[in-house]
């Protein structure tokens, strides 16, 4: 359902999952409040436009920071998930949290690498026609050699098996809420977002901005849950691993005919095969790569498993306008007593 309005100017909501996010989050806020009155002087955006923290079940005091946030601003608002789902999980439940309620969605991290400034370009970008803006890094020069050569590797990969995804592009994009509405329809368990958003379609452009420093706090992704993420995206949007086994299995098979032709011809010219270790080595070699091959497909039966259970991506435990409504409500109560 579109959303009526008279003004002109989208209603923006910034997306920012937090997940143990209480030494950075004090500082990063301040900045995305500053960002967001700025937009709203330049009469780029709504005066209804607000900032949505998505607390993904932290264990510290991130969320009781987010309520004194929304406490201090109405421009803040905050919903916690139930437990921790993943930041992909987290992305994905404010989003549609928002998207009866704005025009626009710009998801970003609560870490302050992303350029805050680069929203004017993606705002611009959205008024000229586009409905997906996407956040594109170009500069990756404060990453160490490892993190730089993993990350951009992992794009690569992700290319190389058939996932289409931006290039350096995580998930700082602007989605329109037109493009929202047709994403809630993705009921997959299994989430990708910087890989499903290019499956949506409808007119999309880059806007290219330059990482910064973590802010505060130790980074939530290191690279075992990169590799994660891309098994997860190549699982979910690829079926290209199942045809490279298909494709390994019939190369194996030729191999083992041509070495059954091999072996009977050298008997029939008299020379004997010695030894039973190079038997046991290829036996050894086929039951490996039988083994790597049920993996995978395991991995995938596995997925299918969890898309059929239709198990919710998402449980939303409490919302700040829960404890703004309770809070107005006691005040309602105490003015009638007084009256």
């Amino acid at each position: 359902m579109e959303r009526e309005s008279s003004d002109p100017r989208p209603i923006l909501y910034m997306v920012i999952p937090c997940y143990n996010e209480e030494e950075v989050l004090p500082l990063t806020s301040k900045d995305f409040l500053k960002k967001l009155y700025e937009l709203i002087q330049m009469d780029m955006i709504s005066e209804e436009s607000r900032i949505l923290f998505v607390n993904d079940g932290s264990k510290d005091k991130t969320w009781e920071i987010i309520k004194q946030l929304a406490k201090s601003d109405e421009h803040f608002e905050g919903i916690s998930q139930s437990r921790n789902r993943g930041h992909q999980n987290a992305v994905l439940a404010g989003l549609m949290e928002a998207k009866d309620r704005a025009d626009i969605t710009i998801s970003i991290d609560c870490d302050g690498q992303d350029d805050i400034n680069a929203m004017d370009l993606m705002i611009q970008e959205y008024m000229d026609g586009s409905e997906i803006v996407y956040g594109v890094r170009n500069d990756r020069g404060i990453d160490t050699f490892f993190k730089r050569t993993s990350a951009e590797g992992f794009y690569k990969l992700l290319t190389w098996m058939g996932v289409e995804t931006v290039y350096n592009h995580a998930d700082y994009r602007l989605v329109s809420a037109k493009v929202l509405r047709e994403f809630a329809n993705f009921k997959e368990v299994n989430i990708f977002l910087r890989g499903m958003f290019p499956l949506v379609g409808f007119k999309s452009t880059c806007v290219y901005y330059k990482r910064q420093e973590r802010l505060a706090g130790e980074s939530h992704y290191p690279l075992s849950k990169m590799l994660a993420l891309a098994f997860d995206g190549i699982t979910s949007l690829s079926i290209k691993p199942i045809r490279m086994i298909t494709v390994f299995g019939i190369l194996v098979s030729l191999l083992s005919f041509i070495g059954v032709i091999w072996s009977v011809v050298l008997h029939f010219m008299g020379y004997s095969i010695q030894g039973w270790a190079s038997t046991t080595s290829i036996i050894c070699f086929i039951g490996g790569v039988q083994l790597i091959s049920l993996g995978v497909i395991g991995e995938y039966i596995g997925k299918i498993y969890l898309e059929t259970k239709g198990r919710p991506r998402y449980i939303i435990s409490e919302r700040t306008d829960d404890i703004s409504e309770e809070i107005n409500t006691i005040k309602k109560s105490k003015n009638g007593e007084e009256v």
